[in-house]
């Protein structure tokens, strides 16, 4: 049954992830096929179609290729610094668990998360990887390891969230303007609001202290004393004030250079949008495409970027905002296909090492 709901929850996700990607490209395949045809509405349904997807994906590779190379180089090297403070505060939360990975093995195992989060179905496929490869660097604390993956996740979203919602004082009038970009800050504002009553239980709890007997039926359930440990670590990240205060500080440095990345292509695309709108724009797309709703966000993140930068007061053309989602994509993919690498070596490395130990064990053992 599990499998099964996999297959499931596989399909679905796959399903939906196409419809969003179809229905984005055909209606902007539309738009540059009626542009280019004086008799658009004199042609059968057919021919509209065929004239769009004839049309549309030419002039869309157009556009991509009018960024300038040294905007997607520095785009592209933006993205790898945020990868790279992400391993750093990453170690910042392994060591309050008393954890101490070497900061090489720790970017290795990063990169090939970042190579799972793309190219698996979901947002977690990486984080568990992660955790695998996490857990495997102690016996000791097994538990605490998977944790700071976990706590790794959520600092990053709470902080990227509060930064959105930090980020819509100046873009109140733009974002309450107009109902579906209103829509959206509502929606940030909200998931705000459950992120913060998660971390709190989970890093200064509560609800064993409303109800005493929690704990007892916590430790009945099939992994209990599994869970009751997770929590217990989790608690130690509340009493550590200055590592929430650095975790936080470097979460507001990485999203603010996922906003650079994206204004680096938008001006190597000639595009004039102003900074200040992007700096809610972009954070308020990465938080709502991070949802599990389609694999790396695809279809979401494309529709969300051709939505907003639609506005009266930023009007991007469809087509000119559909290359900057694109490219944006193409910029973390490539830091992707670096973990596929990483990957491939790590792996074929552990194998090795699991194939020396085997051979020192001797026979009667």
């Amino acid at each position: 049954m599990s499998h099964l709901r996999k297959i499931w929850k596989l399909t679905w996700q796959i399903g939906l992830c196409l419809i969003l990607l179809t229905w984005i490209f055909h209606s902007i395949f539309s738009n540059e096929g009626r542009a280019a045809t004086p008799n658009w509405t004199q042609l059968s349904r057919a021919e509209q179609w065929r004239i769009a997807w004839t049309v549309g994906p030419q002039e869309l590779w157009r556009t991509i290729s009018l960024v300038h190379p040294s905007a997607f180089l520095l785009s592209t090297a933006l993205a790898g610094i945020t990868v790279f403070l992400g391993v750093v505060r990453w170690r910042m939360v392994m060591e309050v668990q008393g954890l101490h990975l070497p900061l090489s093995r720790a970017t290795g195992i990063t990169f090939v998360a970042q190579f799972f989060n793309s190219f698996l179905l979901g947002s977690t496929g990486g984080d568990l990887i992660k955790a695998y490869y996490a857990a495997r660097e102690t016996h000791h604390k097994k538990t605490e390891a998977v944790v700071t993956v976990f706590v790794d996740r959520l600092i990053g979203l709470w902080s990227m969230l509060l930064f959105a919602l930090l980020m819509m004082v100046p873009n109140f009038n733009l974002l309450f303007s107009h109902e579906k970009l209103g829509a959206c800050a509502l929606l940030i504002l909200s998931l705000f609001g459950g992120c913060s009553a998660f971390l709190s239980i989970a890093f200064w709890g509560g609800v064993s202290r409303r109800f005493p007997k929690a704990r007892i039926y916590l430790r009945k359930i099939p992994k209990g004393d599994l869970l009751e440990r997770s929590f217990d670590s989790c608690r130690q990240f509340g009493r550590e004030r200055v590592f929430m205060v650095k975790a936080v500080a470097m979460s507001m440095a990485i999203n603010a250079l996922c906003v650079m990345q994206v204004i680096t292509l938008a001006n190597g695309l000639g595009l004039h949008i102003s900074n200040v709108a992007l700096f809610v724009i972009v954070p308020i797309i990465s938080c709502i495409s991070a949802l599990p709703i389609t694999p790396s966000g695809l279809g979401v993140r494309e529709n969300l970027f051709v939505l907003m930068l639609a506005a009266p007061e930023i009007h991007v053309p469809a087509t000119m905002a559909l290359s900057l989602s694109l490219l944006t994509y193409a910029t973390n993919l490539f830091w992707s296909v670096v973990g596929g690498a990483v990957y491939v070596g790590l792996r074929d490395k552990q194998h090795l090492q699991e194939v020396t130990q085997a051979e020192t064990i001797p026979d009667n053992a």
